[in-house]
Order: C-alpha cells, then sequence, then structure tokens
C-alpha cells in the first residue's frame, strides 16, 4: 500500500520546483494599501475564531499592527521594486583576494509556519573585474530573507544574485539559523541550528574554501 503524504510530510521535505520564491502572477496587483486592507480583515477573523475578544482595548488594533507589519516589514522583500540598488565599481587596485563581509544578521520566516528563523550570513567572494560596496552585502541578505523562505533557498538566492551581479561565479554564502517551528513547536528543541553552504567557482577548490572557513572562524 503507498503511503499517503500529509501537509506536514510534505513542508518537512522543502520540496521546491525553482530557487524562486513561489509567487503567482498577480501578486503585484494590489497596492500596498489593498493588501494591508484585505490582510487586517482576515487576521481579525483568525482572532475571533481563537476566541479573542476584538472590543478589549489591546487587542483591537492587533489585526492592523500585524497587516502593516507583514506588507511593510517581515516581508517586504517579496516585492521587487523594494530590491536595493546594488552598487558595483571597477576593480581599480587590482585586488584579487578573498574579500569576506561575516556576521551578518539575519532574520527570516519559515514559509511551513509563518514562524522566525534568526541567525548570521557570512558571505565571501574573489573579485575580477567589480567589486561591491560592502553594505549592498548586507542589504541583499536582508532583502532576501524578508520574505517567506526556506533556508535553503535563501541562501541559493543570496548566491546567484551576487554571482550575477559581480559577474564572476567566485562566491560562497553560508547561513547559520535558528528556527523557531523548531524549538517552539514539534520536537521544541531550543539547542539547535541549520547551516547551509552554497559556493561557486573557485570555492569548489577545498583550499580555498577552507581558507574561507578558517577566516570567519578567527
Amino acid at each position: 500500500m503507498k503511503d499517503v503524504m500529509t501537509i506536514e510530510d510534505i513542508g518537512d521535505q522543502h520540496i521546491s520546483t525553482s530557487i524562486d520564491t513561489p509567487m503567482h502572477a498577480h501578486a503585484f496587483d494590489k497596492s500596498d494599501a489593498e493588501k494591508m486592507t484585505n490582510i487586517e480583515h482576515h487576521f481579525a477573523r483568525i482572532m475571533e475564531e481563537l476566541g479573542l475578544d476584538l472590543n478589549d482595548e489591546s487587542l483591537s488594533g492587533t489585526p492592523h499592527r500585524v497587516a502593516k507589519m507583514y506588507v511593510k516589514e517581515l516581508f517586504y522583500g517579496l516585492n521587487p521594486s523594494n530590491k536595493p540598488r546594488l552598487s558595483t565599481f571597477p576593480n581599480k587596485y587590482g585586488y584579487r583576494k578573498m574579500l569576506i563581509e561575516q556576521d551578518i544578521t539575519l532574520d527570516s520566516s519559515c514559509e511551513h509556519h509563518f514562524l522566525p528563523i534568526t541567525g548570521t550570513a557570512h558571505i565571501g567572494y574573489i573579485p575580477k573585474n567589480r567589486v561591491i560596496g560592502l553594505s549592498k552585502i548586507n542589504r541583499l541578505v536582508d532583502y532576501y530573507s524578508h520574505r517567506p523562505q526556506v533556508q535553503e533557498r535563501l541562501c541559493l538566492q543570496i548566491l546567484n544574485d551576487l554571482q550575477e551581479t559581480l559577474e564572476t561565479q567566485d562566491v560562497i554564502v553560508v547561513i547559520n539559523a535558528k528556527h523557531m517551528c523548531v524549538s517552539a513547536r514539534g520536537i521544541k528543541d531550543k539547542e539547535s541550528s541549520t547551516t547551509t553552504i552554497e559556493y561557486g567557482g573557485s570555492f569548489e577548490d577545498g583550499t580555498v574554501r577552507n581558507e574561507f572557513f578558517q577566516s570567519i572562524e578567527r
């Protein structure tokens, strides 16, 4: 008899058909204001189903606050118009060694439970003809993090974008994060964390990769 997969099973297997965030074709037909109005309405219904009294002074503004938080803060990275401008510059110094931006703060949300993912990203690249402003790397991590995510996809999205922007495959991305869907529900493991690693170009060489890891450990 064939095993029947539940919604929980499918989510836990992190099935995905693309590294692109799954979105429908009309995702941006509505304005942010329209989306917030609709989310506010539906979240109020969720609260009511939970038995909460929305006439209470403390709860009455919660649906609006949640709607604003979803559209303007937690998931602002869904909208391509919010993508940071990634300024690059000619590599006039002829710098050809590894450049590392580490301990980048990462705040995201698990797309299976909409619970927080928090951690750090470490990114390295070996410049060719172009270099990027350091803060732009942080902004790119923040942008891709602020959408419902799977950590594996997040790692790949950052990698691919930087490879395209810097016009080189010599990029490595490491993310270490704690998932509240693990610590607050299910197994409720408070201590474990998840590490994902993606790389290309020169970082396929174990010696180069080890130099990166040794640097971030220091």
